[in-house]
């Protein structure tokens, strides 16, 4: 117990001591953490990390699901929802028939075989390629698409592995049953989810408590995960289901306070969670060797180079052929959606990152087949999934910076502009409100026009901004009291820090003016 204990503690250092590493250097942290797990399993002296594929599926894909849910524009999953299925579905079966097809006629690989190894490594994972994409301010639909489809391919993928590793024990599969029982798990999972999140959506509408709210969102993703699962339908758009759902209707059960809490909180738990889960990646190095023969890693090497050229081409050839072609087919869906940039394609067609789930299905292959012998080439998968991981996780991640960088593609202003609508009609919102108050016996009258300013010189601000027509006469009025506000803040908090220094405040006063101060800076923000 004191071992693992340790052991735990010693990843979550790890994951902040690369991740800060990350930051400083300019590489995402997901391709950092999986490299320095690599070199800490080859460490002579420290114990073999073993992952199991348990952990993964239930410990570390709810809340990382859930979280990705949470934030998901549903206007933007909806407009992108042909897109994002044809990635998550369409090319999930594809990956898996063509991979097999690869594997079979140059690695020799049984059908059977060749096929589980194909749903294994059709799930792509977004973590690092939504990661860059955010910090380089690409294009929300870009974003959109890649985390879209990170959320339901992983869903797809899971189902068709189970069937592909089902064949390959009893030796026998039934195309119409696989169909319809993929149709019963997706159907299934996405109804269970909406049914989890109704209810739990009811009891947020009736308590205001921040820790109770805040404790709910972290059991939901589990729930609805478990409950899926149990009643043998897909979990993961269970989860799926509910985030889309309870995001949606959080703006009207939330609390300032719970939101802005509840924020942290996720931020700091899917950081963590993504971090070890990737450090854990990179440990599984050692473990993956010993089961490598004496003389084939030339072999095996060769093998992972095939298959990892093998999955970049058939994404790339599928995101361009249902990008353009559907598009040439069929006028009206041009006149809906037009052409978009090859630029954005290609970054969409270079994002086929693969990770923790990969790696899960991978782990989780039985041990044994139908007739009680081991289940063959169960090592060599592992093998494969876990150097195919490396090839696209660490070389394409790499690679993208410099190839966004190298194909311009443009900053996304529509976010912005429409941020800037949302605060102008809020800021004429309150100035209709402040008139109807106006006369009110309760309302100093001092502080009305006080306020009444402000927001007249807030929307005219934005009123520039929308229209282009730039006042820079009140935008450096702005930033003056922006300033000003800041040194009158800092001057709070220093003042106050004193009186506890001295003794006379306690420690807990000191928090609650801490926590007022800091509130009112973000909102200078």
């Amino acid at each position: 117990m004191t071992e693992a204990i340790i052991l735990f503690l010693g990843l979550l250092l790890m994951t902040v001591v690369l991740a800060g590493l990350a930051t400083r250097i300019g590489v995402p942290y997901p391709i950092i953490l999986v490299l320095g797990g690599i070199l800490l399993s080859v460490v002579p002296g420290l114990p073999k990390v073993n992952l199991e594929s348990d952990l993964i599926l239930i410990l570390f894909l709810p809340p990382l699901v859930y979280s990705s849910a949470w934030q998901t524009s549903w206007r933007e999953f909806r407009a992108n929802l042909r897109p994002i299925l044809l990635l998550s579905i369409g090319l999930v079966l594809a990956t898996t028939v063509l991979v097999a097809v690869v594997a079979h006629i140059v690695l020799g690989l049984p059908w059977a075989l060749a096929f589980v190894l194909g749903a294994i490594i059709s799930p792509t994972d977004a973590v690092a390629s939504s990661t860059i994409a955010q910090r380089m301010h690409l294009p929300r639909r870009i974003v959109t698409i890649i985390e879209g489809e990170s959320m339901v391919n992983d869903a797809t993928g899971l189902v068709v592995y189970r069937f592909a590793v089902a064949a390959a024990v009893t030796g026998s599969f039934q195309l119409a049953d696989a169909g319809l029982q993929f149709v019963f798990v997706s159907v299934g999972g996405l109804l269970i989810g909406l049914i989890i999140a109704w209810p739990i959506a009811w009891l947020h509408r009736r308590i205001d408590n921040a820790l109770l709210e805040i404790s709910m969102t972290l059991l939901t993703p589990y729930a609805a995960y478990l409950l899926a699962d149990t009643l043998h339908t897909s979990g993961i758009l269970a989860t799926l289901s509910a985030g889309l759902y309870l995001s949606r209707q959080s703006s009207r059960f939330f609390s300032s306070t719970t939101r802005l809490q509840a924020n942290a909180v996720w931020n700091v738990l899917v950081f963590l969670l993504n971090g070890v889960l990737f450090l854990l990646i990179g440990l599984q190095l050692r473990g993956i060797m010993e089961t490598v023969r004496d003389g084939a890693l030339v072999q095996l090497v060769g093998e992972v180079a095939v298959m990892s050229l093998a999955v970049i081409c058939i994404r790339i050839l599928w995101v361009f052929l249902a990008t353009y072609v559907p598009r040439w087919l069929l006028p009206f869906l041009r006149r809906y959606d037009p052409y978009p940039g090859w630029r954005n394609v290609t970054i969409v067609a270079w994002t086929g990152l693969r990770g923790g789930i990969s790696l899960a299905a991978a782990l989780a292959l039985p041990l044994t087949a139908a007739s009680g012998a081991s289940f063959p080439g169960r090592d060599l998968l592992i093998a494969l999934t876990f150097g195919i991981i490396l090839v696209t996780l660490v070389g394409q991640g790499l690679s993208l910076i410099p190839l966004i960088q190298l194909i311009h593609i443009p900053s996304d202003i529509l976010i912005e502009k429409e941020r800037r609508k949302a605060r102008l009609a809020a800021s004429r919102a309150a100035q209709e409100r402040l008139a109807e108050l106006s006369g009110q016996e309760w309302v100093p009258e001092d502080l009305r026009i006080h306020l009444q300013s402000h927001y007249e010189e807030q929307t005219q601000r934005l009123e520039s901004l929308l229209d282009g027509s730039v006042n820079n006469e009140i935008i450096n009025k702005k930033q003056a009291r922006h300033r000003l506000h800041q040194e009158v803040v800092r001057a709070e908090r220093d003042v106050v820090i004193g009186l506890r220094d001295r003794g006379q405040i306690d420690d807990e006063v000191l928090h609650d003016i801490e926590r007022e101060l800091d509130l009112e800076e973000q909102q200078l923000q």
